[in-house]
């Protein structure tokens, strides 16, 4: 198949709602979406306290949570493989091969990035803010709610950041997933393997809905940067 005829069927299976294809994405956005909102409840006020709080050793954390947000995809894919493995500590759970298993994995990836990116965003509001939310009575831990309602659109763009990289992952959920066809096959995982066998026209419609959300992560992130330009103007 030409290139012009395989982009031509890729749009077809886009246009034409194909289940296949769309159990694919929406397999994907599920993972992707659940690994976020688990990354945002607990890296959230994870970051803030680590950003107004005090002790022995901070820094030598802040170093490795920064260290943390390259974390190579494929390593974090084994470390919970070898957590949910038959032998693994968590091996009684059940659920290696499975879109739990894909959502822990990229939930251990977004989690460094939720918690440095609002570590650095409370921190520079905690500075500017400090002396007057004293003189409230609001200090240290007391302050996490107020620093993270007036950082949230600086925050928001800090998760669309997880997300996308999320949402880009293929060695994590390749290795704790399995590539199950109908079960743990994602956008990523099937590009890879369609590539592979030849069959571009999937290939390449899961790539397009790809960078398609790639572009409206980008500009939700820069919508978000730029009201809380306007906000904070």
């Amino acid at each position: 198949m030409d290139v012009t005829a395989a982009f031509s069927e890729a749009f077809r299976l886009i246009l034409g709602a194909d289940p296949k294809f769309l159990g694919i994405v929406g397999l994907s956005l599920r993972v992707t979406l659940t690994a976020v909102l688990l990354a945002a409840i607990i890296g959230l006020p994870l970051g803030a306290w680590l950003a107004v709080s005090r002790f022995p050793g901070r820094n030598l954390v802040i170093v490795l949570i920064n260290g943390l947000m390259g974390l190579p995809p494929v390593v974090a894919g084994l470390v919970v493989f070898l957590l949910l493995s038959r032998s693994g500590p968590l091996g009684s759970w059940g659920v290696l091969f499975t879109p739990t298993a894909m959502v822990i994995a990229q939930t251990l990836l977004v989690l460094p990035i939720v918690i440095a990116l609002t570590r650095g965003t409370i921190e520079e509001l905690w500075r500017e803010y400090r002396e007057h939310l004293a003189s409230l009575g609001v200090s240290g831990i007391r302050a996490v709610p107020t620093l993270l309602w007036d950082g949230r659109f600086a925050l928001a763009t800090g998760l669309l950041a997880g997300f996308g990289r999320a949402s880009a992952e293929v060695g994590a959920v390749l290795i704790v997933g399995g590539n199950i066809a109908n079960y743990t096959r994602t956008m990523t995982t099937t590009i890879a393997l369609e590539t592979s066998k030849g069959d571009l026209p999937l290939a390449l419609g899961l790539g397009i809905v790809l960078m398609a959300l790639t572009f409206l992560i980008n500009g939700l992130a820069f919508g978000a940067s730029r009201i809380g330009q306007r906000f904070a103007g």
